[in-house]
């Protein structure tokens, strides 16, 4: 039964296709008209079909799939009109350094009753962001950190009392809020940024440990453990930093949640107890009475990668700049030969935003009568290390941070079909949720919240770059309630991707994706870039954030 919804005026183009049956994806239905009416179907699933081919090699940064996309991009962006977004240039080269563990390296865990050994893949994974040829850890003494987190504001500080310079501490992923489901502890299901991955690796270099492992469990993490072992193995790639990264840990690593129950059990303590403890206020760091040892031989190799840049100039405010964004890179190619799919294409993620993207500029460029405020589409490198594509022009932006009014990040769009709601990742924070709702009133549908707030999405795109510098940012969710199915069927389509295509060689482009909730996400997207590219406003944070000082320093300078 098809679950009906009123469109109006503002995203009509979409009521043709919503009409259609399922099997037909509207592209020809849709005019090729001004703005949001020049968005379709076809050409979307044209650029994504292409981008997630095996020809472009999956898209790793500083390989021969890194060249043929930002040359793709430059040609189509070039096509559409636009005109190169860095002087005179398309690119802002983004230095990288990449490093590639060489071989299998083994984990020995020493305890009184002898070493036990933790297998490459199986059991572990580890690297250093350290730019050297060789790191090791030497019978480094292993201590149980809980969540390895430090947070003064909710009272929380696991490395109290404990000294773990040259030690290697065991870390929990995600944060106590979680474990407990208490919205009292932490902030409850919604993990914070003390809950990723990158904060703990943080932390423990800032108390002086030697190494940090983090023990996956599926639930807390996100994301299974082929997707641990398909990001973290392969080239690593960080930006070239002052003093090659010497201040991180010497090893970092991902230890299998089985793997590291073995090594407490062998040790007498038992990790479900551990971690259930550690999920309560005043827990304390535990010697595990263990040590770590490891060498990695690493290959160095740095390396330039690119951002593009395409800028449509607006006229009387052409000064001020919305930014649409998205991360153009993924895994790349595989050296293991015995894969009998080597290239991860990153169909969904995030050829789909990419492509989005330029279909943003396409419906942009097609107007008779340009915005006042200039558009800059930004493509970024690098996201699936770390966000270093958007951390770099964050650092270096091209254009002033005080002239930008708001960023719009686009990863991973809707190929599952329309939905009567929309979700905001992060919603509260800033007065961009206004615009949002606007637009999204107009299509029928109601605004929400992160459904899967425990999986950290607000810090894991890009615009989360951009929100660190104090600039606005929106990053939207597909919804969950389908037009046709509802919601245990979005999100078992959502599972589905997560346990067998996310981060996989399997995340390739499908012909019987259904586009329409991709172009409905997308012309509400448009309209709100519209809103801030023709008006004087300028969007701000919401009182509360942690960003909003940010911001509001940046802005009384500009003035």
């Amino acid at each position: 039964m098809c679950r009906k919804f009123q469109l109006l005026p503002v995203v009509g183009p979409l009521l043709a296709c919503l009409a259609c049956g399922e099997g037909d994806q509207g592209a020809t239905a849709r005019p090729n008209g001004q703005g949001a009416e020049a968005l379709a179907a076809e050409t979307l699933a044209d650029w994504t079909r292409t981008l997630a081919s095996d020809e472009f090699g999956g898209r790793g940064p500083s390989s021969p799939g890194e060249e043929r996309t930002v040359s793709y991009l430059r040609d189509e962006f070039q096509k559409l009109g636009l005109e190169p977004g860095n002087g005179g240039s398309w690119f802002q080269d983004v230095p990288l350094v990449e490093i590639t563990v060489q071989g299998a390296p083994t984990l020995t865990v020493s305890g009184p009753d002898g070493d036990q050994s933790v297998e490459w893949t199986d059991g572990y994974v580890g690297w250093t962001k350290r730019v050297v040829e060789r790191t090791e850890l030497g019978e480094s003494e292993l201590v149980f950190v809980g969540y390895g987190i430090v947070a003064p504001e909710f009272g929380w500080d696991d490395y109290a009392g404990v000294d773990v310079t040259g030690k290697t501490v065991v870390i929990l992923v995600n944060d106590p809020g979680f474990a407990t489901q208490d919205p009292d502890v932490f902030r409850g299901n919604a993990m914070t940024y003390y809950g990723r991955w990158t904060y703990k690796f943080e932390e423990a270099a800032r108390r002086g440990a030697a190494g940090a492992l983090i023990v996956h469990h599926t639930a807390p993490a996100g994301y299974g453990w082929e997707v641990v072992t398909g990001s973290w193995t392969g080239p690593q790639f960080d930006l070239v930093r002052e003093g090659g990264n010497m201040g991180r840990v010497a090893v970092e690593a991902w230890i299998h949640g089985d793997a590291a129950a073995e090594l407490f059990a062998a040790a007498g303590h038992d990790l479900a107890a551990l971690e259930a403890a550690a999920a309560q206020p005043g827990f304390r760091a535990v010697s595990l009475g263990l040590t770590a040892s490891v060498a990695i031989e690493n290959r160095v190799r740095e390396s330039t990668s690119r951002n593009v840049l395409a800028v449509l100039p607006g006229t009387d405010r052409a000064d001020e700049y919305v930014v649409y964004m998205a991360h153009w890179d993924h895994f790349g190619t595989s050296d293991d030969e015995a894969l009998p799919d080597r290239v991860f294409n990153g169909a969904k993620d995030n050829a789909t935003g990419t492509a989005g993207l330029l279909e943003m500029a396409k419906a942009f460029a097609s107007l008779e009568e340009r915005p006042t405020r200039s558009l800059l589409f930004l493509a970024v490198t690098a996201e699936e290390q770390g966000l270093l594509g958007s951390a770099y022009y964050g650092s270096y932006p091209v254009y002033p941070v005080e002239k930008t009014v708001a960023a719009i990040n686009m990863d991973v769009l809707n190929v599952d079909g329309p939905m009567n709601d929309i979700t905001v990742i992060g919603y509260g924070n800033s007065e961009l949720d206004e615009y949002v709702e606007r637009v999204a009133s107009s299509q029928g549908r109601i605004v929400k919240p992160d459904a899967e707030p425990e999986k950290g999405f607000y810090y894991r795109s890009d615009h989360f770059s951009f929100a660190k510098v104090g600039i606005p940012a929106l990053y939207t969710d597909p919804g969950i309630d389908h037009v046709e199915h509802g919601e245990d069927w979005t999100m078992e389509q959502r599972d589905d991707y997560t346990a067998n295509r996310y981060h996989k060689p399997s995340d390739e482009f499908d012909e019987s994706w259904d586009w329409r909730g991709a172009i409905q996400d997308l012309e509400l997207l448009y309209e709100v870039g519209h809103d801030l590219a023709t008006s004087s406003a300028f969007p701000n944070w919401r009182d509360g954030t942690e960003f909003k000082a940010i911001r509001d320093a940046a802005m009384a300078g500009a003035r």
